[in-house]
């Protein structure tokens, strides 16, 4: 038999016996498969690090992690003189263990401002607080596990210099409101504010936009949960939909007679046919399901037109999860079924939403006028 005749490539096929929708699952294995991807370039000497990963953290953390390891790897071989191989993956041992905070103090130094090339562009990079203290946050993870695995004599953590992160500011909160958000839903709805070029888009695609918005203002979704809802996902019977959200959790939320109407006259007037595998809800006019980037340009476009602002200054899906937070509050739920709603871990950041109401401070003023109490006082006293 002929060797050099090489065997034609598998097609791959996904066997999902789970009940988490084919796509989802897909979607996983993409972030698996980037995982080992990266590891396989990386040092021999990190594969218990790699399996620690595997084993504790969700799959988009681990590939959050492996990145930065990678891009610290990179730093380490081109722009240091401890590390002597020409590239990460001969890192020795002995070269990455005798490191020392200050080594990691230096990196996000680097990393707040450095030149990244391609073969055709130069990018200047400018990283924020938020940004380096997550590579801190990655580094630290690393280096504490290599100190407990018995592979660094010291535990250099301690020595990593502290990113101070802004706290967070409910009048910082960029929201709409209850007034912008009628604005929006009536843009939608009429094509108000939309260009002659948009409006023949809008023609196409008016219903399928209107359920993606009051979905958003409604139960303040994630953009990957909106975007990977399928029609199966719904129970119109039980009047509630599944999601999967951050960390494979499964939850069953709670249909309103808005959301089905919205919902049901898509699928009945616009949606068109489907050309994917699986059952999407939501499609593109070539019959794919929408990508997050899609769902982000027309949340901003319509959005943009609420606030009276140039397409490029409308806001992001997240803005309407706090849009969906800051109104449900303001209409008298509890920070704690609003929590439950939006998935928050913790009930500090739905406090924020809720410290967030309109005229907060002018309400807490003009109830507050104190030349006015004096006067009464020293009447009283006079008295």
């Amino acid at each position: 038999m002929n060797q050099n005749i090489s065997s034609p490539k598998k097609k791959k096929k996904l066997y999902n016996k789970s009940d988490i929708p084919d796509h989802i699952i897909q979607k996983q294995n993409d972030m698996l498969t980037k995982c080992q991807e990266i590891e396989s370039v990386l040092p021999n000497f990190l594969y218990d690090y790699f399996l620690y990963l595997k084993n504790s953290v969700a799959i988009s953390s681990r590939l959050a992690y492996l990145n930065d390891l990678l891009f610290f790897c990179n730093y380490l071989v081109d722009q240091t003189t401890q590390i002597q191989s020409k590239n990460p993956f001969h890192i020795s041992e002995n070269e990455f263990c005798n490191l020392t905070a200050r080594d990691i103090n230096y990196f996000l130094d680097y990393c707040s401002h450095y030149i990244m090339e391609t073969e055709t562009t130069q990018y200047v990079v400018e990283n924020h607080t938020r940004a380096l203290a997550r590579k801190r946050s990655s580094l630290s993870v690393l280096f504490k596990y290599l100190y407990r695995n018995g592979q660094m004599k010291i535990n250099i953590t301690e020595g990593f210099n502290p990113i101070k992160l802004p706290k967070p500011q409910p009048d910082a909160i960029k929201r709409l409101e209850i007034q912008e958000v009628a604005k929006m839903l009536d843009a939608v709805t009429d094509g108000t504010g939309l260009s002659d070029k948009e409006l023949q888009y809008w023609k196409k695609t008016k219903r399928r936009d209107k359920a993606i918005l009051v979905l958003f203002t409604t139960y303040g979704l994630r953009v990957s949960e909106m975007q990977q809802l399928n029609l199966s996902s719904f129970n119109y019977t039980r009047e509630e939909f599944k999601i999967y959200r951050k960390r494979g959790k499964e939850t069953n939320m709670p249909l309103n007679k808005s959301a089905i109407t919205v919902i049901k006259e898509y699928i009945e007037l616009e949606r068109p046919i489907c050309k994917d595998e699986d059952d999407p809800l939501f499609l593109s006019l070539q019959g794919k399901r929408m990508t997050v980037r899609t769902i982000r340009d027309l949340v901003k476009k319509y959005t943009s037109i609420a606030l009276d602002a140039p397409r490029s200054k409308g806001y992001s899906p997240h803005k309407l999860r706090a849009t969906a937070a800051s109104s449900l509050i303001q209409y008298g739920f509890s920070i704690y079924d609003v929590q439950n709603l939006l998935d928050h871990e913790n009930v500090t950041t739905t406090q924020l939403y809720a410290a967030h109401r309109k005229n907060a401070k002018r309400d807490v003023v003009s109830n507050y006028e104190l030349l006015e109490d004096l006067d009464e006082k020293v009447k009283k006293n006079k008295i």
